[in-house]
């Protein structure tokens, strides 16, 4: 049984959209289950629907206003260099508002709706063994996998847009009384978990690069610091799934295949720039591509 995991990585997805469509339509991979978590979600349900175009168009076109009703972010741009920085009326507004995130993301949730249909939804159920998303339990403090398989349309459409939600600068979700959030505070790449459900051979992209090697510039202020700091952390879970995904693999007789990004794409995922994701997509099916080649 023959698995694709995409790991976390915010506008970086549209590498892995790239990547997944050499493989696809080059390769002609057919996959049993699809894993994903945060960005990854989002992607691995259209993969299983096999649209390529439509996720294409949908991922190389998404705006903040797309995903924020209420962004902390503003988007600025420098030169050839875009970047973000804190909107301290919108943040302040949150705290006055006795919020607990700087920014709301009902705006995404909307967006996945419009985009994954009720049609998708079934075609999935009816062809595939498993599309799972990973979402992070704070309350309970562990990591739950949500199969489209034990879900409604509904309820399957609100887990994707739970483990995207990137707090604290995302909504947080409550469900059945317990709160939410994206999934990748947890596990950024579910690799041991396709293992456990079965998955014989794995291919599994990592929006990151191999070998960490350039020198990032932390930020000037305590919001950017955070995010540097939360991007740290998550480096270092992602790392640890990897490794513990090689050993599954390894223990259980499993070929696992890592698809990395060559070189480190951006320093902050959540600007979401079509010029720099049509890019990254093409560069994700280069990068397959070559990798193949060799």
């Amino acid at each position: 049984m023959r698995a694709l995991v995409i790991s976390g990585g915010g506008s970086k997805g549209s590498f892995a959209g790239g990547v997944a469509q050499y493989l696809i339509e080059r390769e002609g991979r057919e996959y049993d289950m699809f894993l994903g978590t945060s960005t990854g979600s989002l992607l691995v349900p259209h993969l299983a629907a096999n649209d390529i175009p439509k996720l294409y168009d949908i991922f190389t076109n998404v705006q903040q206003k797309d995903i924020f009703s209420v962004s902390p972010f503003v988007q600025r741009k420098k030169g050839d260099r875009e970047y973000v920085s804190i909107d301290f009326v919108n943040s302040l507004w949150q705290f006055i508002k006795m919020k607990r995130t700087f920014g709301e993301s009902k705006a995404l949730k909307r967006n996945i709706r419009k985009n994954f249909t009720r049609e998708e939804f079934q075609k999935i159920k009816a062809t595939k063994h498993d599309v799972v998303v990973t979402v992070s339990n704070l309350s309970m403090n562990r990591v739950e996998y949500k199969s489209i398989k034990d879900c409604t349309y509904e309820e399957f459409c609100d887990w994707i847009w739970i483990s995207c939600n990137y707090i604290p600068f995302m909504s947080l979700a409550k469900v059945d009384g317990y709160e939410y959030a994206d999934g990748g505070l947890g596990c950024v790449i579910p690799i041991r978990e396709a293992i456990l459900r079965g998955a014989t051979e794995v291919d599994a992209i990592v929006l990151e690069a191999e070998n960490m090697g350039k020198q990032r510039v932390l930020g000037k202020n305590p919001f950017s610091l955070m995010m540097n700091l939360f991007g740290h952390l998550l480096d270092q879970v992602e790392r640890n799934d990897i490794v513990i995904g090689k050993l599954a693999a390894k223990n259980n007789n499993v070929k696992l295949n890592l698809y990395y990004t060559p070189v480190s794409l951006t320093e902050n995922s959540l600007i979401f720039s079509k010029r720099l994701m049509e890019k990254w997509w093409q560069q994700g099916y280069d990068y397959a591509q070559e990798k193949h080649d060799k």
